[in-house]
């Protein structure tokens, strides 16, 4: 036997772990998960929000419709207290093209049924429109020919189960229809101020239009029937054609105000614990004095009335019958007490918007035949809105642009990423030649080569791609947004700063100090010489024929882009960046067998990829034609007869001229470093020689 106190605990835990589960927020899941679900020749395309909701593409890859997951955007919890995840597909016109179960956690269904009649209860939404007004049974009595609802065969033993899975996959797909078939995102429905107070009868709730009423004479039926099979079918009517069919109040009794106004205090408290069970749900009272009633002989409690549904903004609204006894205020007129009462209930949670015009829509039925009667129906309508002052609303608080909360969660990356490119500026700019000579020039390139490489790459995801620009030109192809751009703030640092370097020093400022993958490769080749291994030197000739791939390599990417768009992913694996910075080798063994493949050759071919095959090297090398100044000093003698510079430089952007390639130059500043060096440059040496002969000679 547990203790008390075990047992207490042993109960507030399982609460917590319960409250726990239910305060997930459920992560859509990803296109790998997804793309399996979408039968072809249809196809998943782009996301269209963060709630989970893509593209339907059809074979043409034209947008064909929505499809969604149903617990991101409504995660009503099911019986087991976790919600039950579908996936829906939606078509431009609302309908029903296929609704699959995800995941769920059900008893009945998990231990009990079997997982099949939960599967066979979700195909039956196949063909049906969100517009429809779906509900979850059967029409009692083996009719509803006339009725106003669409039936979905529930499932026996797991009603409780299925209902809550069907709301939860309305609540759903009405949102996706009001926020992208109407192009508008409805804002919160309001829910009554449990605190306004306001003194009230039946005459203020009808002099106020608190009380909608409809009526409907037994003249104004028979025309509507005049000229059918039906026209006969309603003796009462030929014979009183002055007397009434229909006369209906629609109360909203959702407001304190109002429910004290219409009904008796024990009704009222009845209705009062509903509701703090309940509290999603709104209360309507419907009141009908006249012959037409509000249900049929088979209605059975707790279910939606066959004759009545409802509508707001074209959108269906679920009623059923929230199953209070209804006993009015003595104080009302004699023929509302005496008229039949219904409670009708819709969770607020699917959109219903108490304070917003709302229709409800009443069938009219005649029969005709004895054996087997044909049943006609028509619908009388009567729109319904109670005033604001009753209700309140949740407060919408605007969402911080997504690029705005990029700056917030990256503020301090962003702040170290400013002041590091700052100082590499200025050192560049202001005392390049100083730095270029200082004895311990090389440690400082790779220092700051191994900051870019941990902070930059790995910790930052600062590498730069040619996905970029390709997805800037497709964007531009497609007349779409650049507002992408903004999402990633990190890199737009670095692409700010590599733009103004093509206006100071060509591609070199990027290409040889900012990216990541040319600085790992860059310790692969001083790995390589440490080791002695060989270094392969092409000729000038093939090093001038090589240097061409990369640009070959990049007008690919772009004819891809206007000939088969759905590979260009694939294609920019030519780069090795995502798998050796972000994924940190962590792929498929080809994907690491390639990037470490090319830091081993940049081990003998000096950064081979960055000067052979890089695409994003190609953009930079064009990017770099706005340079506005030769930035490497040259003397006359360079090249003729000089070579040294040409000789050492490993990137082979020096022409036998001594004129800079600046397409080509990776600022790695060993020319610089040469050219200031008068134990290095030849002109400086010879000249240092002619002096000291001519005061010899004096």
């Amino acid at each position: 036997m547990l203790g008390a106190k075990s047992l207490t605990a042993l109960v507030w835990g399982a609460a917590l772990w319960v409250a726990c589960a239910l305060s997930v927020v459920a992560e859509p899941l990803t296109r790998e998960t997804l793309a399996p679900y979408i039968v072809p020749p249809m196809s998943l395309g782009e996301p269209l929000n963060d709630k989970g909701v893509w593209q339907l593409l059809n074979s043409g890859g034209a947008e064909a419709g929505y499809v969604f997951e149903t617990e991101p955007m409504a995660p009503l919890p099911g019986f087991s207290g976790a919600p039950i995840n579908m996936l829906v597909v939606l078509d431009l016109d609302g309908r029903f093209l296929d609704v699959k179960l995800i995941s769920h956690n059900e008893p009945i269904f998990v231990s009990g049924l079997g997982e099949a009649p939960f599967h066979k209860f979700f195909e039956q939404y196949r063909g049906h429109s969100i517009s429809d007004s779906l509900v979850v049974g059967t029409p009692y009595g083996g009719g509803g020919g006339g009725s106003a609802l669409v039936y979905l065969d529930g499932v026996t033993k797991a009603t409780a189960s299925v209902r809550i899975a069907h709301e939860s996959l309305l609540a759903a797909a009405l949102k996706v229809a009001r926020e992208k078939m109407n192009g508008i995102s409805t804002g919160p429905p309001a829910y009554p101020n449990l605190e306004y107070s306001e003194p009230l009868d039946w005459a203020a709730l009808v002099e106020q239009g608190i009380a909608t009423r409809k009526v409907v004479t037994n003249a104004e039926l028979n025309a509507v029937f005049e000229g059918t099979l039906w026209e006969d079918d309603d003796p009462e009517a030929q014979d009183d054609p002055n007397g009434t069919y229909l006369d209906l109040w629609i109360i909203d009794l959702g407001p304190p105000s109002i429910a004290k106004a219409v009904l008796s205090k024990d009704s009222y408290e009845e209705l009062r614990e509903f509701m703090s069970i309940s509290t999603t749900d709104e209360p309507v009272l419907l009141i009908e004095t006249a012959r037409h009633g509000l249900i049929t002989e088979d209605f059975v409690r707790n279910t939606a009335p066959d004759l009545i549904s409802a509508d707001q903004g074209g959108f269906p609204v679920a009623f059923r019958d929230a199953d209070i006894y209804v006993e009015m205020n003595k104080d009302l007129p004699e023929d509302i007490q005496d008229g039949a009462a219904l409670i009708l209930r819709t969770d607020r949670r699917l959109g219903f918007d108490p304070a917003a015009d709302w229709t409800l829509q009443v069938k009219a039925l005649r029969s005709h035949g004895v054996f087997q009667p044909e049943v006609e129906s028509v619908t009388l309508t009567a729109t319904h809105a109670t005033p604001e002052r009753f209700y309140s609303r949740p407060e919408v608080v605007k969402p911080t642009p997504p690029w705005v909360d990029a700056l917030r969660n990256r503020a301090t990356d962003l702040v170290i990423l400013c002041v590091f490119v700052v100082g590499l500026i200025a050192l560049l700019g202001l005392r390049l030649n100083r730095l270029a000579g200082h004895k311990f020039f090389t440690p400082i390139r790779l220092g700051i080569l191994a900051f870019v490489t941990v902070f930059i790459g790995w910790w930052g995801q600062g590498q730069l791609s040619i996905a970029t620009p390709m997805a800037v030109l497709r964007t531009a192809k497609d007349s779409g947004s650049f507002a992408f751009l903004l999402y990633d703030p990190f890199s737009l640092v670095i692409w700010a700063v590599t733009i103004l370097g093509f206006a100071l020093w060509g591609r070199g400022l990027f290409c040889g100090w900012l990216c990541p993958f040319g600085a790992m490769q860059e310790f692969a080749h001083h790995l390589g010489r440490l080791l002695r291994l060989p270094q392969i030197e092409p000729s000038v000739k093939w090093d001038h024929r090589l240097k061409w791939l990369k640009y070959a390599v990049l007008a690919g990417l772009v004819a891809i882009i206007f000939t088969a768009p759905a590979h260009l992913d694939n294609a920019i694996e030519v780069e090795p960046f995502k798998t050796a910075i972000t994924t940190y080798f962590i792929r498929e063994w080809y994907y690491v067998a390639y990037a470490v493949g090319l830091l081993l050759l940049s081990m003998v071919l000096f950064k081979g990829f960055c000067r052979y095959l890089c695409p994003l090297g190609a953009v930079m090398a064009i990017g770099g034609l706005v340079r506005g100044r030769d930035w490497i000093a040259r003397r006359a003698e360079c090249g003729s007869p000089c070579q040294l510079c040409r000789v050492k430089c490993n990137y082979g952007a020096i022409k036998k001229t001594g004129e800079i390639e600046y397409s080509e130059c990776f600022q790695c500043l060993d020319c610089v470093t040469i050219h200031d060096d008068e134990t290095q440059c030849v002109p400086l040496i010879l000249a240092a020689k002619g002096r000291k002969v001519e005061v010899a000679a004096q």
